[in-house]
């Protein structure tokens, strides 16, 4: 490895690491470039993943960016002295999964989904844990706020961006096909009109 490789390698570990939130490619190339080295971000990114390649923890593109985090397979051993986060009811986790896949979407979009009204508290729940923000406003009477998701909601789920969602076809495709389950492809809310 080349010393000019060497320091980038140093200096992207050291931004990575120093960080609170996942650094963008963008900030790591302004760094080297700053810095006098000829390196390209995405090759000094991927000489540092593979230094940490037998380590506990792994450099791991979630939210747009990069950040360390702890190995999957460590996780369990320190469940009991990290803090954990507190836990999303299901009406919480059933609205956060509607915003992500249908953003922005209004509290009444919302709702017509779950086909329950969606309580103030769970979007303040959301809110807090900044897991949801407002995205704007709906041009239609009464102008409703549009929700979306949040950099923190793609690394809390470790997710490197939106479109790395599961699809949704994978969910009904994994269901086994039961006479009582409605069809697929009819719209939510419909029902087959029997009882």
């Amino acid at each position: 490895m080349s010393s000019d490789m060497e320091r980038a390698c140093l200096l992207v570990e050291a931004l990575v690491f120093a960080s609170p939130e996942p650094v963008r490619l963008s900030i790591i190339a302004d760094l080297l470039r700053t810095q006098g080295l000829k390196i390209a971000a995405a090759e000094a990114l991927v000489a540092v993943g593979e230094r940490y390649a037998t380590h506990a923890i792994e450099l791991v593109e979630v939210a747009g960016g990069w950040q360390f985090r702890t190995r999957a397979e460590y996780a369990s051993a320190l469940t009991k002295i990290v803090e954990k986060p507190r836990r999303l009811s299901r009406g919480a986790m059933e609205t956060l999964a509607i915003i992500a896949y249908h953003q922005p979407c209004t509290r009444a979009e919302i709702e017509a989904i779950r086909g329950v009204s969606l309580g103030q508290a769970i979007l303040d729940a959301l809110l807090e844990d900044s897991l949801i923000a407002p995205k704007g406003r709906k041009e239609v009477p009464g102008r409703p706020v549009l929700w979306g998701t949040t950099p923190i909601f793609l690394e809390s789920f470790g997710l490197p961006d939106i479109g790395s969602l599961p699809k949704r076809e994978d969910f009904l495709l994994d269901r086994a096909p039961t006479e009582a389950a409605p069809d697929a492809s009819s719209p939510v809310g419909e029902t087959d009109g029997k009882g």
